[in-house]
């Protein structure tokens, strides 16, 4: 019964992404916002909501603080290896080289979240100075940095050189803005509800294993809850919308790192950074190398794939992220 569920919800969020990303493209094109914009905010901040229910809920319900930090950054590694996918469904060039290089202020950005939090991570209660209360610096800085960085963005956007003014396709002239709104929220709202339901889902079935709370966290409740961003990069990708599909998974990443905070605050036993496994730090690096490996792929533009059909940039992400998974599995916390 628990698979015909999963399966039912697998179903809802493909469905819910494809028109997520169609309408989501329609609103950059007609607002003038741009794709970049959209994908980076907007999507990915509505495919990022299973993630911020799910830690919360194992942070403050379950008390489980390792399920939520492992969440979040098993999240991170994920969409990173989406871009692998990706690279593989575009034939005709690297995925990474077709995408603008501004996408590389985003990556940036993703590394310095990563950093905060491996630091938190590194330092526990070594520092008691940074910890008022139940809740310490290094927990409050991923959720600030990420609201400076997302208004310096903003500020770079607007002081660029205006760009031509692209010409709307067809497909989307005989949409009014309230229908385009409208479906937009309905697409949103299926996608955020179908997967808060899957995380709770792959949960249940991740309990009937005996896995350790943080392989669990890192590896099935991460691939459960980032399904809304595979399906909505992949409809994105086949829109020709590369740079909304590559903000989307970028942005993402930030959001999620961001989650720290609220997650946080809501494990009263004190500072969660200081209580979850050093372990976790392995996955907060690997996700500094993959966002490493993502700049150099943005910024040295090949033309052709290294290996037919997938470029060096995406064979060393799926490599790095099976890595990390393989070494979280057999460093001890794979099992109960």
């Amino acid at each position: 019964m628990v698979w015909l569920k999963f399966a039912v919800c697998l179903v809802i969020i493909l469905f819910s992404g494809a028109k997520l990303a169609r309408y989501g493209d329609a609103i950059a094109e007609k607002t003038g916002l741009g794709r970049i914009w959209v994908g980076l905010i907007l999507l990915a901040a509505i495919t990022s909501m299973p993630e911020l229910v799910t830690g919360v809920s194992a942070a403050a319900i379950v008390k489980l603080p390792d399920l939520a930090v492992g969440n979040l950054l098993g999240s991170c590694l994920f969409n990173l290896a989406l871009l692998a996918l990706l690279d593989i469904m575009h034939r005709p060039a690297p995925v990474l080289s077709r995408a603008s290089t501004r996408h590389i202020l985003s990556a940036r950005i993703g590394i310095v979240l990563a950093g905060v939090v491996a630091g938190g991570i590194w330092a526990g209660g070594r520092f008691p100075g940074l910890t008022p209360g139940w809740v310490n610096v290094p927990g409050i800085l991923p959720l600030v940095f990420y609201v400076v960085s997302v208004w310096w963005i903003f500020r770079c956007e607007r002081s660029r050189q205006p760009q031509p003014v692209e010409v709307v396709s067809p497909r989307y002239q005989e949409l009014s803005a309230r229908t385009m709104y409208l479906r937009f929220g309905l697409a949103a709202a299926a996608i955020i509800g179908a997967g808060i339901w899957l995380s709770f889902i792959g949960g249940e079935i991740a309990a009937t294993y005996n896995w350790h709370t943080s392989f669990v966290g890192s590896l099935f409740l991460a691939i459960a809850t980032s399904l809304p961003e595979l399906a909505v990069t992949v409809a994105a990708l086949r829109l020709g919308a590369i740079d909304m599909a590559v903000a989307d998974i970028l942005g993402s990443n930030m959001f999620n790192l961001a989650l720290i905070t609220p997650v946080d605050l809501a494990y009263r036993q004190g500072p969660i950074l200081s209580v979850v496994l050093k372990t976790h730090l392995i996955t907060a690096v690997l996700a500094i190398v993959m966002s490493l490996v993502v700049i150099t792929g943005l910024r040295f533009r090949q033309q052709r794939k290294t290996f037919f059909f997938i470029s060096w940039q995406s064979a060393a992400l799926i490599g790095l992220y099976i890595f990390g998974m393989r070494y979280l599995f057999i460093s001890g916390i794979g099992l109960g």
